[in-house]
């Protein structure tokens, strides 16, 4: 039985149902509720309510089942960041993350695969950023630091324990259960402008939106295959993995895919692009798993527009 941190979140969720496609069962902890939405899942799981802070609680769950393997997706950093306890709120977060790997030591798990980010890449110049690229200490927001500091981590306790931790290198995963908008990049906006016929609300973006601007987009349903192969494949040749489609997929593409659906959308956006066309090389994964994405971006859109034609918020 696969454990799941975050499992009835956004990436949880997809790597859930790619779990059990593939067989497995599955166990999600999370803090709130102990009931997955209907129709979430296509079949049983079982949701036990334990934060990962609590290593009592967590260490629990392994009376009640038996855990063969950890997927931690739930966010081991201070988010949103605390300024009256920053101090605390990192004690907590760093402990969250020694705790699910404390877990696997007691129950004998293998295999604990954990969620990095594009983001440790930083501002490199690198068209393909690879794996065994250096990766640099700074940081210039807080989530890229806590996913460097839990790589350090797992790189020293996979050593110390003998547990194999696998650190998921995650690029701009979009789609089905997205919860944060335009936060990081415009692509969801985008389409969840087309589908209720309004023009796109991209303000949370940290800078405007260009057409040409690009980025590893991710299908989230590729997304969870990705994470549910490299969990349960016979063997790994590395600790850290990137999980995305290959490609950088630029804003004018994701427009032009929408107006094949949806003609009269009004999605445009000024010609131009102030990011790099970079993207995650996917060749570790392709030849540890057999991974390829199954979404171009089309597909994608067209899927992701009827989902929310469908009654879906998000």
């Amino acid at each position: 039985m696969i454990l799941v941190t975050g499992g009835l979140g956004f990436i949880g969720s997809h790597t859930v149902r790619a779990l059990l496609a593939a067989g497995e069962e599955c166990v999600l902890v999370q803090r709130g509720s102990t009931e997955p939405p209907a129709g979430r899942f296509d079949a049983p799981v079982a949701v036990e309510r334990a934060d990962i802070t609590d290593l009592s609680a967590l260490l629990d769950i392994g009376t009640r089942h038996k855990i063969t393997g950890i997927v931690h997706l739930a966010g081991s950093m201070p988010w949103p960041p605390d300024p009256e306890q920053p101090v605390e709120a990192t004690r907590t977060a760093i402990g969250g993350l020694l705790n699910v790997l404390q877990a696997a030591r007691d129950w004998g798990v293998r295999r604990v695969g954990v969620a990095s980010t594009i983001g440790v890449y930083g501002g490199g110049t690198e068209a393909a950023l690879t794996e065994d690229m250096p990766v640099s200490l700074s940081s210039g927001h807080l989530i890229p630091t806590f996913k460097k500091i839990g790589e350090l981590l797992n790189d020293h306790l996979a050593d110390a324990t003998g547990i194999e931790i696998i650190n998921y290198r995650i690029s701009g995963i979009w789609g089905p259960l997205e919860p944060h908008g335009p936060l990081f990049f415009a692509a969801p906006e985008l389409v969840h402008a087309a589908a209720r016929g309004t023009a796109p609300d991209l303000s949370p973006l940290p800078a405007p939106a260009y057409a040409e601007d690009a980025l590893d987009l991710c299908y989230a349903k590729d997304a969870g295959r990705a994470i549910a192969l490299l969990q349960l494949a016979d063997r790994l040749n590395h600790r850290t993995y990137n999980v995305a489609s290959g490609r950088a997929t630029s804003n004018a593409e994701i427009i032009a895919a929408i107006k094949k659906v949806v003609p009269d959308a009004r999605v445009d956006l000024p010609t131009g692009g102030t990011t790099p066309p970079r993207h995650l090389d996917i060749t570790r994964i392709q030849q540890d798993t057999g991974y390829e994405p199954a979404y171009d971006t089309e597909r994608a859109v067209a899927e992701y527009i009827a989902w929310l034609r469908a009654g879906n918020e998000r």
